[in-house]
């Protein structure tokens, strides 16, 4: 298909649709072709001048440039929807993950993204449902208990140190920024549907090679998993973790000594596509969400990498088509402790759902290194819950869970704040927590 446009413009138009027809679409009918070719007619009266900017017609709402990526749009999609009625999952999943790259590499090159971007939403609406995490023509509900909110099918310890599974690294990515403090990594693993867990657990990692001081093998590390039962792909067949990586660094040397770098964490974030992991667990049942009450609220408290649980609570509750999500009614609340803006985790996530979900889900920021609290210091976790403190207290006594998953170091603050409050209410604070535990409101997972 010619367009009348730079060549820049060219091989994105025919990228996104090439993308999309990399599923089958060999079921198309002479019903489908002829709307099909309609939107190319239209599309085609597109045209820039020699500077790659688009020529405006006198009185027309909106230049041609936007008219011919919407109708871009609208063609993808129809190619998109016609294949998913004529094909499986995978297909279109990866067509839309490719329309994705194709619009990253045109931002660079002809700075069009307020124009691209819209148009590869619109085109992969379907196929990016199943990338990102909407619900698309498969619903997220074959891995689930019957009812849903049943845990008495949890599943524990699957694997054991001395029979680990062997997982297959498909993806690690860097998600902090270059101002962040230290590195952290989103890693994916496939786990070919054998090694199911559920929200909240954690997975068991055993490093390669032995222990200097005994020749051992290294010992297991635990890490919250950092996605849905049903993983980022959706399918049942992977799950994520989110993990920093430890260094140390030396005064003497003035440098990070490899000598004292964390040996699980740094073997993860080294991992490439490939790569295999050596898998224990699932472990833990502290930190699942009750779901058989839709109206719960839940409020879960992290720093740094202790998002990890939370990342797959809010993918169950909204963006993925789970019965849990299609049931909630109830509010999610997510506090974040980090360094500054560029350590912010899952971020652009958080925002999505915000934005969809504005009165399901809450979102509060603790930024030690940019954030005063109220008396002039570093704002820390402790200090951006305690804002909230009464409204807290009165969630906890409605029934609400509470969620801590992090470093340790926040517990004190925060029983410190809960305790203030209490006393200000005439309540007794050690017989409000035991009977927040004795009610399994109050989980905890720190380190």
């Amino acid at each position: 298909v010619s367009f009348g446009i730079s060549s820049t413009m060219k091989i994105t138009c025919a990228a996104l649709v090439l993308a999309v027809a990399t599923t089958n679409v060999a079921a198309f009918t002479p019903q489908v072709v002829p709307s099909v070719t309609a939107q190319f007619q239209l599309s085609a009266s597109f045209t820039e001048n020699d500077n790659g900017k688009a020529m405006d017609e006198p009185k027309a709402k909106f230049s041609k440039r936007k008219m011919a990526m919407k109708a871009l749009a609208k063609t993808a999609g129809a190619l998109t929807t016609v294949a998913f009625a004529t094909s499986a999952i995978a297909p279109p999943a990866f067509a839309a993950k490719k329309v994705v790259e194709i619009a990253e590499t045109v931002e660079t090159i002809d700075k069009t993204k307020n124009i691209v971007i819209p148009a590869v939403l619109a085109a992969g609406a379907i196929g990016a449902k199943v990338l990102m995490g909407g619900g698309g023509v498969k619903k997220q509900d074959f891995l689930e208990a019957d009812p849903f909110w049943d845990q008495k099918t949890v599943p524990t310890n699957t694997y054991k140190n001395k029979a680990p599974f062997t997982g297959k690294v498909i993806s690690t990515k860097r998600i902090v920024g270059p101002q962040a403090t230290g590195e952290t990594c989103h890693i994916v693993i496939d786990h070919e549907g054998k090694f199911p867990y559920w929200e909240g657990q954690s997975w068991g990692v055993a490093p390669p090679g032995t222990r200097e001081k005994d020749g051992k093998p290294h010992s297991v590390r635990l890490y919250s998993i950092a996605s849905s039962r049903y993983g980022d792909d959706m399918t049942g067949n992977t799950g994520s973790l989110c993990v920093r990586r430890a260094t140390y660094w030396c005064p003497e040397l003035k440098a990070d000594d490899p000598a004292k770098k964390g040996i699980c964490s740094n073997f993860l974030c080294d991992t490439q596509p490939g790569s295999k992991v050596m898998m224990t667990g699932p472990a833990g049942k502290a930190m699942l969400l009750p779901e058989e009450d839709p109206t719960t609220d839940y409020i879960m408290v992290a720093t740094g990498t202790g998002i990890a649980p939370y990342r797959g609570f809010v993918r169950r509750l909204f963006t993925e088509d789970t019965p849990a999500g299609a049931a909630y009614k109830g509010q999610a609340w997510l506090f974040l402790g980090v360094a500054n803006s560029d350590a912010l985790l899952y971020d652009d996530e958080w925002q999505k759902v915000k934005d969809e979900y504005p009165e399901n889900f809450r979102l509060d920021y603790a930024l030690s290194r940019e954030q005063e609290n109220k008396k002039g210091g570093k704002m820390y976790i402790q200090d951006k819950v305690e804002e909230y403190s009464d409204e807290i207290f009165n969630k906890l006594e409605n029934g609400a869970h509470i969620y801590f998953c992090g470093l340790k170091g926040m517990m004190p603050g925060i029983q410190d704040m809960l305790k203030g409050v209490c006393e200000s209410k005439g309540v007794d604070y050690d017989e409000f927590i035991k009977g927040l535990q004795s009610k399994k409101q109050w989980h905890v997972e720190v380190y």
